[in-house]
């Protein structure tokens, strides 16, 4: 019952199959410190992250087209801009003019087919 109470408190992004693992990320806005901030999701290794869609760098959006998030090798998230390398499963930078520094998580989970943003 609990975990009803919370799905209906959150926001369904997607169903689950719309995520697939290492393809397109999603995107999505929220209201964020009070505006519209673009976001996005991907699943890595059979789970789903998501994120704000802003470089830790200077803030410009990674896509390089729409739900084109990851590198070449499919491994990290990509800043197309500037090529910060982020891990998909904390958003962590290991490469790139921002080394060190994260993209600003959000919680999502994964219930019954579908992805919410709680």
């Amino acid at each position: 019952m609990a975990a009803k109470i919370r799905l209906m408190q959150a926001r369904l992004i997607c169903g689950s199959a719309e995520l697939v693992e290492g393809g397109k990320g999603l995107r999505f806005e929220l209201d964020h410190d009070g505006e519209k901030q673009p976001a996005f999701a991907v699943r890595h290794e059979g789970c789903v992250h998501a994120y704000l869609n802003r470089c830790a760098h200077i803030g410009v959006e990674l896509d390089w087209m729409p739900g084109e998030f990851r590198d070449d090798s499919g491994l990290y998230l990509i800043c197309a801009t500037h090529g910060a390398l982020y891990l998909p499963n904390n958003g962590f930078c290991v490469a790139g003019p921002c080394r060190g520094a994260s993209l600003t998580p959000l919680a999502v989970q994964e219930e019954d087919g579908g992805i919410y943003l709680s």
